[in-house]
């Protein structure tokens, strides 16, 4: 998949940040994208013209969207961004509810999507994505379940990977855990108040991080992974200002 032209890539939660810069810079590479989410979205003309965006307003969670995507684009590559913002609260202040949000919506998210793509299935040499996130390694004391919801997403990208290739399915599977990403709508409240918790600024805070993840960086890392191949692409990355680095 190293020319991306014709290769019809599907992004779940492309209205914002992470999402939205892996969209443009899907498009920008030549790709045509789907661009998911449950609200409209402004995207960019691609520089190179070669692109497209085709927005779909639905909401991915719903048990009988991917399958009906899936059927009508017939995807080479999808990167499955969405999820709920957790609730910034250490443990004795949530709610189940609250606490529950991101099981609720970004394992469900997985889960559909990718049961569709080993059902359908997605055509030999297609690619599943799923962000994850660095809490599933590190943990998220102040963010409920999301650590765990996070870790459960890369638990279930791997499982399906394993029964692909139990089918014999040409499809790769991986997740990809990002560290802070200040600049979205999950990494600013969430820095907010892990810093406050450490008693520094934003900015110390942010300076003790290392290379920040950003939409754009995140856009020129997952178009770099999905162009790689197959037999190269490990179960799981760790996703960094840097770039990529595998986990083992």
């Amino acid at each position: 998949m190293s020319d991306l032209s014709g290769r019809t890539t599907i992004v779940v939660g492309a209205s914002r940040g992470l999402g939205h810069g892996i969209a443009t810079a899907f498009a920008e590479a030549g790709a045509p994208v789907v661009a998911v989410s449950r609200t409209v979205a402004a995207f960019p003309e691609p520089a190179n013209g070669s692109g497209t965006i085709q927005p779909e307003v639905v909401d991915a969670g719903d048990a009988t969207v991917a399958g009906s995507l899936l059927d009508r684009y017939e995807p080479a590559a999808i990167i499955l961004v969405a999820g709920a913002s957790p609730h910034m609260r250490p443990l004795q202040h949530q709610t189940w509810e609250t606490f529950s949000v991101n099981w609720q919506t970004d394992v469900r998210i997985a889960f559909h999507w990718l049961r569709e793509a080993l059902l359908t299935p997605l055509r030999p040499g297609g690619k599943v994505v799923v962000i994850s996130s660095g809490a599933a390694l590190a943990g998220s004391p102040l963010s409920g379940g999301y650590a765990g919801a996070k870790a459960t997403q890369r638990f279930i990208t791997g499982y399906a990977q394993d029964e692909a290739e139990r089918a014999g399915l040409d499809i790769t599977f991986t997740a990809v855990l990002p560290r802070f990403a200040p600049l979205t709508g999950v990494g600013r409240p969430a820095v907010q108040a892990y810093a406050a918790r450490a008693g520094l600024s934003v900015e110390d805070f942010l300076a003790q991080q290392g290379p920040l993840v950003t939409p754009e960086t995140a856009g020129t890392s997952l178009v770099e992974l999905v162009q790689e191949d197959s037999a190269d692409i490990a179960p799981a990355y760790v996703l960094t200002g840097a770039g990529l680095q595998k986990l083992p």
